[in-house]
């Protein structure tokens, strides 16, 4: 089996009236994989992916692939409660050729069990039929309010063989993340949380699908890939941690670009404040742009 390695959480750029700008998008797209990213992955929560209807993924996956971009290094994200409109998306995407579909629970009901969840992971996996394969269950309770327990993980690769095929753990749990590493090596194990990265990837995770990619893409590469710490990449992101993330990461792109308008974000999110913006910025420079870094 390849090596995931490092999949971009790719933001997604809006203009002023909230549509999708695709040529931002895709040159986006080029350029993390130019600097190293081994896929992208469109839709996730950096992605603002539930707030992006189906014609839309449609029209984006589509430009991205007339781009000259590989389905291969094409991961797409499918945050939905509906069963019916999971199915859809994921459906869509792997009929394109993704590498990969990133799939969230369902997470309007709170408190749901284990065994209401494999229910709703069973009725996608039945409406997807035989196109579905290559599913990464996506664990990041600090969004959904649900957590992908490890026993609900083992029943799920058990039942669905060559269907579940790993898990991107964006729990902050580090000692849940230990587990699944140690109950699931045979998985695609991501370390969501870029502070237990280098670690997760020294004890057999497969890499990981960041945000801070978008702005930092060797850096986190070389803690996804290698193993490598970097004691700046986890001192910055408990800064960005302080913030509504998806704002924060798209503040930080758009001064790495120079360019104003990845500061946009769909409703209901909001950009984040000038104040925020310059803290951010000047955090940053002093680890990563000081003569001691």
């Amino acid at each position: 089996m390849e090596r995931f390695g490092l999949s971009v959480a790719l933001t997604t750029p809006f203009d002023e009236n909230g549509d999708i700008l695709l040529d931002m998008m895709i040159a986006q797209v080029k350029r993390s994989l130019a600097a190293g990213c081994n896929s992208c992955t469109l839709f996730g929560t950096t992605g603002e992916g539930s707030s992006i209807g189906m014609e839309e993924r449609e029209r984006v996956l589509s430009a991205i692939l007339d781009a000259g971009v590989s389905p291969q290094q094409i991961v797409v994200g499918v945050l939905a409660d509906s069963a019916e409109d999971a199915a859809a998306q994921a459906g869509h995407a792997l009929d394109r050729g993704a590498r990969n579909i990133l799939l969230a629970p369902p997470s309007y009901f709170k408190n749901v069990s284990d065994d209401g969840l494999f229910r709703w992971f069973s009725r996608v996996f039945s409406l997807l039929g035989n196109r579905a394969r290559d599913i990464l269950v996506y664990n990041i309770p600090s969004v959904t309010m649900v957590t992908l327990s490890v026993p609900l993980v083992s029943r799920l690769r058990e039942a669905f063989p060559g269907i579940v095929t790993g898990v991107k753990d964006s729990s902050g749990d580090w000692d849940h993340t230990q587990v699944l590493l140690k109950d699931h090596s045979d998985l695609i194990i991501l370390i969501g949380d870029e502070r237990h990265l280098a670690q997760g990837v020294r004890m057999g995770g497969q890499g990981a699908i960041s945000g801070v990619a978008n702005f930092a893409p060797k850096e986190v590469g070389a803690m996804a890939n290698d193993g490598r710490d970097d004691a700046r990449i986890v001192e910055f992101v408990i800064e960005l941690l302080k913030h509504p993330v998806t704002p924060a990461v798209k503040a930080m792109l758009a001064r790495e670009l120079g360019d104003q308008k990845w500061l946009a974000v769909r409703a209901p999110l909001l950009s984040i404040s000038t104040d925020v913006q310059n803290q951010l910025g000047i955090v940053f420079d002093g680890l990563f742009r000081s003569k001691a870094a």
